[in-house]
């Protein structure tokens, strides 16, 4: 039969890769709040350092940091494998780390902005993936959510490798779901749309003024709707696996139509 009522998070190691702003700052957040232990990596240690005492006052059991860049795939395997052995049990993997890098037509764009997208949201979600799933296996418990994205479903102009890494997210957690199948493992895509977080400085280096325009016009969405729609997927019943969830603003129809009010 199966079983009943929500998976509790209480005591269990929660690793969030990209924990340091944005998404998966808002997911450290939401599962301290539930009593988590927080494993965080992120590439700038400092930022997680500043972030540790906000979430064990906000609840969490226990806060881990390890920086780590998730594109250097050997880093990434000795980093997990040399975890401390209280932290090698890994219950919920959020593979949040990702990025954009402009914003330019293919055949006008930028080989190294292409290798930093590429290394990062499915090389790195490769890694982390591979080196934290088959412990799961071994112990008979998991869950992996991959942040996804509108992009991976249609391509708009002048984000084509972008739009292509996310739709390889996609195929990635779609693959992954049918590779544990017969295991009790749980494998969600997690896809927002429009979501006002560092992502648009990030892709134009820091022009916080064209970044803002990205948002001009439009209510979108916050980091912590994510994080809500995160923690209701894994709080699911053990034999319940929410596939996929795509979320947008209201504001937003998909990666191309939006509702842009003026005045």
């Amino acid at each position: 039969m199966a079983s009943e009522g929500k998976f509790t998070v209480q005591g269990k190691t929660v690793f969030i890769t990209g924990a340091s702003s944005g998404i998966g700052a808002a997911c450290a957040r939401a599962f301290a709040g539930e009593g988590a232990r927080l494993l965080l990596a992120a590439r700038r240690m400092d930022r997680l350092q500043a972030l540790q005492p906000e979430l064990l006052n906000a609840g969490a059991l226990e806060v881990h940091l390890l920086e780590l860049d998730v594109r250097e795939g050997p880093k990434v395997e000795s980093s997990i494998a040399g975890l401390p052995s209280e932290w090698q049990a890994i219950d919920v993997l959020i593979n949040n780390a990702g990025l954009s890098r402009g914003l330019d037509k293919l055949q006008e764009g930028k080989p190294e902005d292409w290798d930093e997208m590429i290394d990062t949201n499915v090389k790195g979600l490769l890694y982390v993936t591979r080196a934290v799933v088959p412990g799961m296996i071994e112990r008979g418990t998991g869950h992996v959510v991959n942040l996804g994205s509108t992009a991976g479903e249609m391509t708009y102009p002048k984000g084509a490798v972008y739009c292509a890494t996310k739709a390889a997210e996609r195929a990635i957690n779609d693959g992954l779901r049918q590779d544990v199948l017969g295991t009790p493992l749980r494998v969600t895509s997690v896809d927002p749309g429009m979501v006002e977080t560092p992502f648009s400085e990030v892709r134009f280096r820091g022009d916080t003024k064209r970044a803002a325009q990205v948002y001009e016009g439009v209510t979108p969405l916050k980091p912590e709707d994510i994080a809500d729609a995160i923690l209701w997927a894994v709080t699911r019943p053990a034999h319940v696996n929410i596939a996929r969830i795509l979320l947008t603003p209201v504001d937003q129809a998909n990666s191309l139509l939006f509702n842009r009010k003026t005045g």
